[in-house]
């Protein structure tokens, strides 16, 4: 690495630790303190998630000024934004929920049949839902520099400090979670797609990665720990976020621990939109979820979680004579108008 960047990202940490510093001078040290917790003060039906939920305790600063924007790579330096999820992945069940190494190919199709997709793993597994942090911090960075009208996030390759990714996705700091990161980028090179669903306006025929590639940009200087990290986006991942096909997310997403507990999530927050509740029979929400399992274990689990109440901004109502998932809003007023007005209905609730 040439002597300009190593002293470039040098730079870059240093106005970070800055920023820290003046942050926790201030008394700022939750990493999801954000301007909604004046509301949720005020209304106590807001969720609060259980305290065996791994939190952090450490906030990164506002945003840097924009620098050296003519370069061929985009900097993720951005530590105030809205995280962002892509909108065919939240869909399609392209990352798999096992915690163990997933060799199987999986193929989907949407229920009207105009959406399909295929997924094929690398000898070493399927992209993992954990491994999509990756996909979700680039895309919440990209988005806002977009929005702000910087020009190098017309690029496909990012560069991001390895520590700023960890803090801002919930993570520890350890060296284990550098491993992680590592075998994660392995997974999301390797995981092929073969698809036909339009991103940005463009039909996508070909086989490709969730990655390009990715590389170690910068090393610890006494370990093998990476500092800084560069990732070549997929044209597809790169379509879907220059077109704005993104949905903002909650900040406690990152606190859920179980993968089936992200990816009902996700569905909850793609199919609800801006409507009150959705309603999907378990069947049918097995198959979005992309579970392998059994559908009397995945109704054993789906009912699991609607008891522990943990979802961000939705709660879940299992419905056992018709056999369906209800996901509702969380803003108590928007829902008592909602069903006031006819738009939404709510089951009856069986959580034995």
């Amino acid at each position: 690495m040439s002597v300009k960047k190593s002293q470039a990202m040098a730079n870059i940490q240093a106005r970070a630790d800055a920023a820290l510093a003046a942050q926790e001078a201030r008394g700022q040290t939750d990493l999801f303190a954000d301007v909604e917790q004046p509301i949720q003060a005020q209304q106590p039906n807001i969720e609060q998630l259980p305290v065996t939920l791994a939190k952090t305790t450490t906030k990164r600063a506002n945003l840097l000024p924009a620098r050296h924007v003519d370069r061929d790579f985009f900097l993720c330096d951005m530590f105030d934004y809205a995280l962002k999820d892509d909108g065919v992945s939240m869909e399609a069940p392209i990352f798999t929920l096992s915690t163990r190494p997933d060799l199987n190919v999986w193929h989907w199709k949407s229920k009207d049949g105009n959406k399909s997709l295929t997924v094929t793993p690398s000898v070493k597994g399927r992209a993992t839902q954990h491994d999509k942090d990756v996909l979700i911090f680039i895309v919440s960075q990209m988005t806002e520099a977009i929005n702000c009208g910087r020009q190098d996030a017309k690029n496909k390759v990012v560069r991001f400090v390895v520590y700023d990714f960890l803090t801002a996705t919930n993570k520890a700091t350890s060296g284990d979670e550098y491993h992680r990161l590592s075998e994660a980028f392995e997974r999301l090179r390797g995981t092929s797609i073969t698809t036909d669903i339009r991103t940005g306006g463009t039909r996508v025929r070909e086989g490709f990665g969730l990655i390009d590639k990715w590389k170690i940009i910068e090393k610890a200087p006494d370990n093998e720990r990476m500092i800084a990290v560069e990732v070549t986006m997929s044209d597809w991942l790169f379509n879907a976020v220059q077109a704005q096909e993104v949905l903002t997310i909650h900040r406690n997403y990152f606190r859920l621990r179980k993968p089936l507990e992200r990816r009902l999530y996700e569905l909850a927050r793609k199919h609800c939109g801006k409507q009150a509740s959705w309603s999907i029979g378990l069947e049918l929400l097995r198959e979005k979820c992309g579970a392998h399992s059994h559908i009397r274990s995945f109704r054993s689990q789906a009912i699991g979680i609607a008891s522990a109440d943990v979802l961000p901004e939705y709660r879940m109502l299992y419905d056992r004579e018709k056999d369906q998932v209800t996901f509702y809003i969380r803003d108590a007023k928007k829902l008592i108008a909602a069903v006031a007005s006819g738009k939404s209905k709510l089951p009856g609730a069986q959580f034995s």
